[in-house]
């Protein structure tokens, strides 16, 4: 796999979601030329692993956050 160009990379979580969406349902209709299925296709693995980058992200902040026995909320403290 390439390196994720950087206009994807500026991207949200989000946008990037839409766009994969708007891909794939491209991709399926089978309405598209085979040049233009290879450059979705090619685009859509740059914006997937932009998405899993971003989530995997999260999972490491969330990862940090502590629910005490009252209820509030802090941040784990290093080991």
């Amino acid at each position: 796999m390439s390196k994720i160009p950087e206009e994807i990379n500026k991207l949200s979580f989000e946008k990037a979601m839409e766009e994969l969406s708007e891909i794939v349902e491209n991709l399926e209709s089978g309405n598209i030329d085979l040049d233009k299925s290879i450059e979705y296709y090619t685009r859509g693995s740059h914006l997937k692993s932009h998405c899993q980058k971003k989530l995997d992200e999260a999972v490491l902040k969330l990862d940090e956050i502590k629910v005490l026995p009252d209820g509030k909320i802090s941040k784990k403290k290093s080991e």
